[in-house]
């Protein structure tokens, strides 16, 4: 199947994967006590920094299963209003270093990876992520529902404008 746009959502960009950077920016810390099973499943993309690779595309989803190798299957979707068509792209993850710190790296191109960093997460019911790539260039509020309450996005807001974040450019998805 043709894939036209990557997805970035819940583990993607491509500027970050064709880099094959698997870093942390500076100030960002992976939660602790991250549990895979809890996270596998689908997520929406409730905002993000404006990336090209994105424009236009509303209904993004991430959708995580295990891999028979121990990895991550990522399904990435979005739709298209100028195209009227879905976009989705596959991928595959993988933690960087201990399976219980939301530090993981992401391919949706071969040996190329990029990092994927969980720097909150609502611990008690996983309900919401607050995601980093490898600069801070890079950032994904995620949910598990296609709406959070407006404190949600307050957090995200405020402790991303505290750790660097340029939120000038921040996107809020169209889940409609």
């Amino acid at each position: 199947m043709y894939r036209k746009t990557i997805i970035p959502c819940l583990f993607c960009s491509v500027v970050f994967i064709l880099s094959g950077c698997v870093g942390i920016p500076e100030g960002i810390k992976p939660v602790e006590n991250f549990q895979l099973d809890r996270y596998l499943g689908q997520w929406y993309e409730i905002a993000r920094l404006d990336h090209s690779f994105e424009r236009g595309l509303s209904k993004v989803t991430a959708d995580y299963s295990l891999r028979e190798d121990g990895g991550i299957n990522v399904v990435n979707r979005g739709f298209s209003a100028e195209k009227n068509a879905w976009q989705e792209a596959l991928g595959k993850a993988y933690f960087v270093g201990d399976t219980d710190k939301g530090h993981l790296k992401v391919s949706f191109f071969g040996p190329f990876y990029g990092s994927y960093i969980v720097f909150e997460l609502d611990a008690v019911g996983y309900q919401y992520a607050f995601i980093s790539g490898p600069n801070k260039d890079y950032l994904w509020l995620l949910a598990r529902t296609p709406t959070v309450k407006p404190e949600v996005i307050e957090k995200f807001i405020s402790q991303s404008n505290t750790l660097g974040f340029d939120m000038s450019t921040l996107i809020f998805v169209n889940q409609r």
